[in-house]
């Protein structure tokens, strides 16, 4: 028996995939604290990757894709929002606003996810990110006395958020921030705050993939519902490390600078999960 589970665990933690996972959680650790956008969004296509890297069965590797990136922000986010609250950047007024709706969203996006195809999910998640990108980089200009809808409003804006972001894995700022920035709240207060909107979506996304995925055939061993804890487990170890530097970066780089990296990262993923399509 004892055998056995050695052959099982050098299956499952080989050097390659280990590496990839390392790899995979500092690069996204430092873009969720530079961008505010959780780290999923280039989390999920470099967990797919790393998933056929480990020769995992490919069933299900989107959706575990999905759900351990969710898992993977639920740290990431509290490292990264740290690092902004110490810089001001974070509108807590919003994150208390948007919460509710943010939890709600996350919920309901999770069931929608069990329950479409892989090849939708795929297409969905690049369009999302590709309108976040092109509103960002051409930097369209509200109007100067455009301000935040009020409590209801923000908590409809949230629910949206919160169930697209789900549906991609996403700690949201890919829609917060483009939003927030709509609204005539500064670049730097937008990342800030949406990274503080990085937890409650991943709390209600990871709550949700564990449960749709409890009972799904096939799935690969050391998973937990749709989360893959061995990547998991290497993933949070470098994301929450880079994380505050990623935060740290955001506050020295100038404003229209930073736009500029937020949607060249964001439309660099979309057409690479579109090419992955077609």
């Amino acid at each position: 028996m004892v055998e056995l589970n050695a052959a099982l665990f050098a299956e499952i933690f080989t050097v390659q995939a280990v590496a990839a996972y390392i790899a995979i959680g500092i690069v996204a650790g430092f873009l969720a604290g530079l961008l505010g956008v959780g780290g999923g969004s280039v989390l999920v296509p470099a967990l797919v990757w790393a998933f056929k890297l480990a020769a995992l069965p490919g069933q299900w590797n989107f959706r575990l894709a999905l759900g351990t990136s969710m898992a993977t922000i639920l740290f990431t986010s509290v490292s990264s929002v740290r690092s902004h609250h110490l810089h001001g950047a974070v509108r807590w007024d919003v994150v208390k606003n948007f919460i509710p709706g943010i939890l709600l969203g996350t919920l309901f996006g999770t069931f929608l996810a069990r329950h479409v195809s892989t090849t939708f999910l795929i297409v969905f998640f690049a369009l999302f990110m590709g309108l976040a990108s092109f509103q960002m980089f051409f930097e369209y200009k509200p109007k100067p006395g455009r301000v935040l809808p009020g409590r209801n409003g923000q908590m409809g804006v949230a629910t949206f958020i919160g169930t697209a972001s789900s549906l991609v894995a996403v700690g949201g700022g890919a829609l917060t921030v483009p939003f927030l920035v709509w609204c005539n709240v500064s670049i730097k207060n937008a990342i800030g705050t949406a990274s503080a909107m990085g937890f409650p979506i991943a709390l209600g996304g990871t709550i949700g993939f564990i449960f749709n995925g409890w009972t799904a055939p096939g799935l690969p061993t050391g998973s937990l519902g749709f989360v893959y804890t061995p990547a998991l487990l290497f993933t949070v170890v470098a994301s929450v490390l880079l994380a505050p530097w990623g935060a740290q970066a955001a506050h020295i780089l100038p404003a229209p600078l930073l736009r500029k990296v937020f949607a060249a990262v964001v439309f660099g993923i979309a057409v690479n999960m579109m090419r992955g399509v077609f």
